[in-house]
C-alpha cells in the first residue's frame, strides 16, 4: 500500500538505477521494509516516527558503505562493528539521543520476519560472545536481467530524507504552538481548538502523553489537601504531578507521579489486559491510575479489561487483586472535561508552555528552551 513518502522512495530509486528502480522497489525486502517504516513521514509531528529500528539498519549500513565494502573487501572476513560504537553513533542521529539497545539487538529483525515470513535472512546479524554486529549484506544486493545492483547507498539517502521530512513537520508544529503563544491574547479559541485536537485517538503516542500531563498538571494544581502527623498541626499543600521521564521509557510502568498523594500515572493506547498486569507486578502491585487514548467511556473500559483477563485468570482471588490496583481509569472524555475545566481557571497559556517544553524535550529540538 502506498503512502505519501512513497513517491519519495521511488525518486531516489529512480535517480539511482532508473527505470529498474520500480523493479527494486518491488522486489528488494529491504526497501519495502523501510517502505512499511516511514508511512508516518508526511503525516506530521503527531505521527509514529520508527526512528529506533530504521537507526539499527541505518548505522550498520553506514559503516559498511565507510568501510568501502559496497565496492571491494570481503564482508563476511569483517570482525564486526561493537555495540558501544553503534548505539553511539544512533544517539548522535536527529532524534535520536534518548533511544534504547532493543531494536538493534532484536526489534528489527523480529518485526521484518513478520513482514517476511518466508524470507530466511534477518537484516542485522550479531554475536552474544563478542557483542559486535554486521548487517546482513545479502539484502543490498540484487540481480534483475543479468544486471548486478547494490542499495546499501539508497538506503541511506531514504532514511535521510524520511529523517528531514520528519525534522520539517516537527519544527512546523513547534512554530505552530509559538506563534499561538503570540496571538494567543487575541484568539484564545484557535488555541482551545489546537490543544482540543491533539486529544485524539489518532494522536501520537508521545504526544497524547505529553499533552495527558500538560492538561493534568494543571487540573491537579488548582486541587489541594490537608495532612500532618498531628491532628491539631495539619498543612495545606497544592497537589502537584511530575513526569518521570521520556516517554516509552523502561521506567516501570510511571510515567507521571503526583505529590505528596503518592499516586502513579500510566499512559497507554491499548486495552490489553496483560499490558496493565504487567505494568502493577512491576511495581509490586502498587495501585495505579490509567490514562487511556479511548473514547469509549471508562466503564466500558473496565468491563472489557475484567472480561478479557478472566479468560487467562478464571481464579476469582487473583483476578479481583489485579483489578483492584487500578486506582482510577481516565479516557480521553475525562482529559477534555479537565482541560474546558482549567480553560475556564484562566489557565490556556501555561497548558501550551507545558506542550511545547515536554515536546522540545521528547523530539530533542535544537531549538531553545524557555
Amino acid at each position: 500500500m502506498e503512502h505519501p513518502f512513497t513517491s519519495h522512495i521511488k525518486m531516489i530509486l529512480a535517480n539511482r538505477f532508473g527505470e529498474q528502480g520500480a523493479v527494486i522497489f518491488e522486489q528488494n525486502q529491504l526497501i519495502q521494509y523501510l517502505h512499511f517504516k516511514t508511512r508516518s513521514a508526511n503525516r506530521g509531528s503527531k505521527s509514529r516516527s520508527s526512528f529506533a529500528n530504521l537507526y539499527a539498519i541505518y548505522v550498520l549500513t553506514e559503516d559498511y558503505l565507510a568501510k568501502g565494502y559496497d565496492t571491494q573487501g570481503d564482508y563476511s572476513k569483517f570482525e564486526g562493528t561493537p555495540y558501544t560504537q553503534l548505539f553511539k553513533r544512533q544517539r548522535e542521529l536527529p532524534f535520536g539521543n534518548k533511544l534504547q539497545n532493543h531494536a538493534l539487538n532484536n526489534r528489527v529483525n523480529a518485526e521484518f520476519q513478520k513482514y517476511f515470513p518466508t524470507i530466511d535472512k534477518i537484516p542485522i546479524l550479531r554475536d552474544l560472545k563478542t557483542n559486535r554486529y554486521w548487517i546482513n549484506e545479502y539484502l543490498f544486493k540484487m540481480t534483475i536481467n543479468s544486471q548486478a545492483f547494490h542499495v546499501a547507498s539508497a538506503i541511506i539517502e531514504i532514511i535521510n530524507e524520511y529523517i528531514k521530512n520528519k525534522q520539517d513537520a516537527f519544527e512546523r508544529f513547534i512554530e505552530t504552538c509559538e506563534d499561538l503563544q503570540n496571538i494567543e491574547s487575541a484568539d484564545n479559541d484557535i488555541v482551545f481548538n489546537f490543544i482540543y485536537n491533539l486529544l485524539s485517538i489518532n494522536t501520537d503516542a508521545r504526544l497524547f502523553e505529553i499533552v495527558s500531563y500538560a492538561i493534568l498538571k494543571f487540573y491537579y494544581k488548582e486541587q489541594s489537601i490537608y495532612w500532618g502527623f498531628e491532628l491539631a498541626n495539619l498543612q495545606k499543600e497544592t497537589l502537584k504531578l511530575y513526569k518521570t521521564g521520556r516517554t516509552n521509557a523502561n521506567d516501570g510502568g510511571i510515567d507521571f507521579v503526583m505529590k505528596p498523594l503518592g499516586r502513579f500515572f500510566q499512559v497507554t493506547e491499548t486495552l490489553d489486559f496483560k499490558k496493565y498486569f504487567l505494568d502493577i507486578d512491576k511495581i509490586q502491585k502498587y495501585p495505579l491510575t490509567f490514562v487511556i487514548k479511548s473514547e469509549e467511556p471508562v466503564a466500558h473500559l473496565m468491563i472489557k479489561i475484567r472480561e478479557n483477563a478472566q479468560k487467562i485468570y478464571p481464579v476469582e482471588t487473583i483476578l479481583n487483586n489485579y483489578m483492584s490496583c487500578i486506582e482510577e481509569i481516565i479516557n480521553i472524555s475525562m482529559l477534555i472535561t479537565y482541560f474546558e475545566t482549567i480553560v475556564k481557571q484562566g489557565l490556556l497559556s501555561s497548558v501550551l508552555e507545558e506542550i511545547i517544553l515536554q515536546s522540545k524535550v521528547e523530539f530533542n529540538y535544537e531549538g531553545e528552551i524557555d
